[in-house]
Formats: C-alpha cells, sequence, structure tokens
C-alpha cells in the first residue's frame, strides 16, 4: 500500500482491516480518531429532539446569513469582537477558506506548511493550484525556530502551521509565535495557526484568559488568522462546526470565499449552548490532568519514544526503528484495536504511530495491547 492508498484521516478502520485481510466488520477500539471519550454532551439529543419536534422551525427556515447569535457567543466566549469571527463548516472548510483567500490574492505563488502536519492544507493548495513550500519540522522534540522558518520561507505569502500540532502534539510557545509574527510582518506574509486541539493544551491556556492564548495578538497582528474547531472537543465530527478568527477585513474578505449558507442551522444554534457547557469543559480538563500523563507514563515504560504532547493523542515509536514502528499497526489491529498510521504525514513516513488518548478503560486496553504485542517480538525475534 503506497503512502497515497492510506486512508487519509483517522477513523478510517475499512480499509486498513480489509489491508490486513480481517473482516470488515470487526470490532476496534479506536485509538486513531482524535476525539472527546466524554462526548457529545448528555444534554444533546434532547435539544436536537426538541428542535425537530412541532413544526420542524429548525429546519423549515434559512440560517441567519450572519450567523449572529452564534459569532456574539464566540466573541464572548473568546474575548474578541463578533466582527473577527467567521462561522465555518467544520475546521476544513476555514482552512480552505484561508487559502481561496491566499488564492486570490495572490495567485500562483506558494505556500509555506510546518510539516509533519494534518493533510488538508496541502489538499487545499493543491484544490486552488498553489505551489507548496514545505518546513520540515525534526525529531526527537519537533521544535519550531522563527528565524529558521522565516529563512526558509522563499516567495511564500502564507504560511501554516498546527498548534498543538497534528500528529506531533507539540505546542509553539506564545513567545515564539510572537517572533514569529514580527518577522512574517516584515516579509508580508500571512500566518494562518490551526487552533483545532486548543480546547485539549489544559488549564484553559488555549483561550483568551491564558497565558498560551493567541487571541490577543489578533489586535497587533492584522496578518495572523486562528482557526477553530467545536467537533473535536465536544466530540461532534458528523456535525460540522468551526471558525476563523482574523481581524475584520480578513474575515469580510475571506467571508467573500463562503458559499450561503455554509452552516446549517442547526449546528449554528448549538454553538452558544455548546460554549455555555462549563460542566462538560470541567470535566474535560480532569480527564486530561489524569489520564494524558498517566498514558504517557505507561507508553514510556513500555520502552517506546513518546513525544510529550499539549493535545489528546501521543505520537509514539518503537526503538527497534522505522519497520518495527509498522509492524505494531496491524499486530495491534488484529487484537482489536485501531490506531493512526503516518504513513501520509511527509516527514514521518510510517515511522511513527498516533494514539489517541481515551478513557481510562480505553487507555488501560491499549496499553495492555501494546505491551502483549511488544513482549510477542520480543520473544519471537532471533
Amino acid at each position: 500500500m503506497s503512502s497515497k492508498e492510506w486512508p487519509l484521516h483517522g477513523g478510517q478502520a475499512a480499509p486498513l482491516l480489509a489491508r490486513f485481510g480481517l473482516a470488515d466488520d470487526t470490532p476496534v477500539l479506536d485509538a486513531s480518531a482524535n476525539l472527546n471519550p466524554l462526548g457529545p454532551p448528555a444534554w444533546l439529543p434532547d435539544w436536537v429532539s426538541a428542535r425537530l419536534q412541532g413544526e420542524g422551525e429548525a429546519l423549515a427556515r434559512y440560517p441567519d446569513p450572519d450567523y449572529r447569535e452564534a459569532r456574539e457567543s464566540i466573541a464572548v466566549h473568546d474575548r474578541v469582537a463578533p466582527e473577527q469571527i467567521l462561522l465555518t463548516n467544520g475546521g476544513a472548510e476555514a482552512v480552505f477558506l484561508a487559502v481561496a483567500l491566499h488564492a486570490r490574492e495572490f495567485p500562483g505563488t506558494p505556500v509555506a506548511i510546518v510539516e509533519p502536519t494534518f493533510a488538508e492544507y496541502a489538499r487545499a493548495c493543491a484544490a486552488h493550484g498553489l505551489p507548496v513550500t514545505r518546513l520540515t519540522l525534526e525529531p526527537p522534540d519537533f521544535r519550531l525556530d522563527p528565524e529558521a522558518v522565516v529563512a526558509a520561507l522563499g516567495e511564500a505569502r502564507l504560511l501554516f502551521l498546527c498548534r498543538p500540532n497534528n500528529p506531533t502534539g507539540t505546542l509553539v510557545p506564545r513567545a515564539w509565535m510572537q517572533r514569529l509574527l514580527e518577522l512574517t510582518a516584515e516579509r508580508g506574509c500571512r500566518v494562518v495557526v490551526d487552533e483545532a486541539f486548543i480546547d485539549f493544551v489544559g488549564n484553559a491556556e488555549g483561550r483568551s484568559t491564558g497565558e498560551e492564548a493567541l487571541t490577543p495578538l489578533l489586535t497587533r497582528f492584522e496578518h495572523l488568522i486562528l482557526l477553530r474547531s467545536l467537533t473535536k472537543h465536544f466530540t461532534l465530527p458528523g456535525l460540522r462546526l468551526g471558525y476563523l478568527l482574523a481581524d475584520r477585513e480578513t474575515v469580510r474578505l475571506a467571508a467573500g470565499c463562503q458559499p450561503a449558507w455554509s452552516v446549517n442551522g442547526l449546528a449554528a444554534a448549538l454553538v452558544a449552548p455548546l460554549l455555555a457547557d462549563r460542566d462538560f469543559a470541567g470535566r474535560t480538563e480532569a480527564w486530561l490532568a489524569t489520564e494524558r500523563p498517566r498514558l504517557q507514563a505507561g507508553l514510556a515504560a513500555l520502552g517506546l519514544e513518546v513525544i510529550p504532547s499539549r493535545a489528546n493523542f501521543f505520537l509514539v515509536r518503537h526503538p527497534g526503528g522505522r519497520e518495527a514502528t509498522r509492524q505494531l499497526l496491524p499486530a495491534l489491529l488484529r487484537r482489536g484495536v485501531l490506531v493512526r498510521h503516518t504513513e501520509s504525514f511527509p516527514g514521518l513516513d510510517g515511522g511513527w504511530l498516533r494514539l489517541a488518548l481515551g478513557d481510562a478503560t480505553a487507555n488501560q486496553r491499549l496499553l495492555a495491547a501494546l505491551a502483549e504485542v511488544l513482549r510477542e517480538a520480543e520473544e519471537g525475534a532471533p
């Protein structure tokens, strides 16, 4: 299976089950998709049901084209102005809108992408016929050097990076981000920071009240765009919901690239109650504080190399190298555990695995399966 034949995203068990000769109805623990195991919120089914009953009012009219109520809720939550917010059909649409805006302003010019990272940035560039400049971070720490990144930009007028990064889980410190923004401002290069996993950083650091938040920098750096997702934190991948944050003019221009009523009315109406659910946020914080260090310690105790993570997943590899790591995936799958390959991540090329953080039961099952696979591999070694 070439890198192009591997599933591009997590949560896709069928092609991997087929690839390794397993029945397509084989039950698996999905540790490949980075979703909050506590969600969706318990009140959500009743909330949806109430809006579909009676006259079906939620479905019988067009959404507010300005999504005023949703944007006002986000504005309070992230401490920005409503005019700085563009509601999107998931984080993926926000990515494509940022690239569409660049293609309109600077047609044919390169886009720089800090890798290894989410595949949709490059896909969006390909959709608009834009060349990509790949800026590859190296293990073991995948450290981003602002000066080195800017020196490698070349003719690029748009830079994508993910924070915390998918799949490494690493978080570029705010001080380094500020330096990067200062340097890119001098170069006339817009910076898009995908913060789809910022709600998993912990201790509210990802938001405007935290020391690592980038939202206060929006007023200082007009070339900064932040992308957010509500589907991962609230476990709603089937209900596409995200948003873009930028200065008012950038939001206006990006909105001009977006189809009318891109976000359905039911999803838009969910924004306010989702952001108001502080109990869910608190339980998520408690889960992260307990399970993230526990899983990291458990993985390290098995002898795996583990990249310290600020997200809800870990990047790991076998000390035996790329081929030893690649063999873990089918061995785990045969034991009913699906993990995320890295064949489609440039710079990783299958030499690592990404493991999603689950609840205590799921994490224990993952560790037990890994321990069994590693033990059998060691016993079978010559």
